[in-house]
């Protein structure tokens, strides 16, 4: 399944080309032109809001991270974002680029530079001439992945996730990160990948990664993984995808796992779960969700196990307003009035969702069953 997974990831990257562009960006901070690639989503609608993934080291991340965002935006696993890269291995810029003082461990001049090429003209360039989303995650490899982190010592941080890959540390790094982390009160993602193979940051990675772990913050979200098969440079192809659904996972429908382990032991009333899940996403991401048809199921599911049909009545009106052509508002408004003990209004509410149009399980036919049951029981 996982060769199956990675060849579809691979493939998916092949079709890329079509929503990608690349432009020579004029930099006034830099006073030079750079390589950036676009992604945009396939029919980008401008009433919609998209996450901004920045992507450096782009000639060895974009390609993969636009194909992993497609794979999980198409299969519900993550929002559809706009992809950034910026190219850096022409005359090896990324050392000029990310460049940090080996005494101080802060970046040198031409970073510094670098530093607000992104953040100064890059970033609200996009967020200018496109519509995106308040959440914004970076992405870096090696040098790269430590100078993401020097957003990390701003008041605010510019980026709610950061996806380091196998980075190579500057000075007193593995101190000032857990520092600076304990500080915000957004939300936050950090996500490090790291190899099997030893490198001269891997002692510092495992300091840093102590660190942070000690941090007791519900906003920070952290996740540490190693791929003890992967080497240096296999690494990112087998970290990225994690990456996605660590990130990503408030994103996905209600698992069977979720489902089992989070609504059905919960004391709060099920629908109070639904409620919860997506009003988070929208604070997080800064953009509200439709409901998916799988996570109504999963409420409705959850409501019927546990009892709770107290739950069904504001599950019938959201059934109402996200998906109005159908059964579901009025077949579970149905229920709800049976459950109450009110059959007359049980039985006209029923009637109405015949009159509707079939989904998932509910069909004119289950309904007809409830109107037949309610009428010979009552004498309607």
């Amino acid at each position: 399944m996982r060769h199956i997974l990675i060849l579809f990831i691979l493939l998916l990257g092949l079709s890329t080309s079509a929503q990608t562009t690349k432009e020579i960006f004029e930099s006034f901070k830099l006073q030079e032109r750079r390589d950036v690639h676009y992604y945009f989503p396939e029919d980008i609608d401008e009433t919609k809001k998209y996450p901004l993934i920045l992507v450096l080291d782009a000639e060895y991340l974009f390609e993969q991270v636009v194909a992993t965002s497609k794979f999980y935006s198409s299969f519900h696993g993550a929002p559809e974002s706009i992809v950034v890269g910026i190219d850096q291995s022409k005359n090896d810029l990324r050392f000029d680029d990310c460049a940090f003082d080996p005494e101080t461990g802060l970046p040198q001049e031409k970073a510094k530079k670098f530093f607000e090429f992104l953040g100064m003209e890059i970033i609200p360039y996009l967020d200018l001439n496109y519509s995106t989303a308040p959440f914004k995650m970076i992405v870096g490899y090696d040098i790269s992945a430590n100078f993401q982190n020097y957003w990390l010592f701003k008041d605010h941080s510019l980026f709610n996730a950061y996806v380091s890959i196998s980075p190579t540390l500057a000075p007193e790094m593995d101190n000032r990160v857990p520092s600076r982390l304990g500080v915000f009160d957004k939300q936050i993602f950090y996500q490090l990948i790291t190899s099997g193979e030893k490198t001269k940051s891997t002692d510092a990675i495992l300091a840093m990664d102590k660190g942070i772990k000690a941090i007791d913050k519900e906003n920070l979200h952290y996740f540490f993984d190693t791929y003890e098969d992967a080497d240096h440079i296999s690494v990112v192809t087998y970290g990225i995808g994690k990456a996605f659904d660590n990130i990503f996972s408030m994103f996905k429908p209600i698992s069977p796992a979720e489902y089992r382990t989070r609504i059905l032991t919960s004391e709060e009333p099920v629908f109070n779960y639904l409620e919860s899940k997506y009003q988070g996403i929208e604070d997080l991401f800064g953009f509200s969700k439709p409901v998916a048809l799988n996570d109504i199921m999963a409420i409705y599911a959850g409501s019927r196990k546990k009892e709770d049909f107290e739950s069904l009545k504001p599950l019938s009106e959201l059934c109402k307003k996200q998906y109005p052509e159908t059964m579901l508002g009025f077949y579970f408004e149905g229920e709800y009035y049976e459950q109450m003990g009110e059959p007359k209004k049980a039985l006209k509410t029923f009637e109405k969702a015949f009159l509707m149009n079939e989904i998932d399980f509910l069909t004119k036919d289950l309904a007809l069953e409830k109107i037949d049951a309610l009428k010979a029981d009552f004498g309607f």
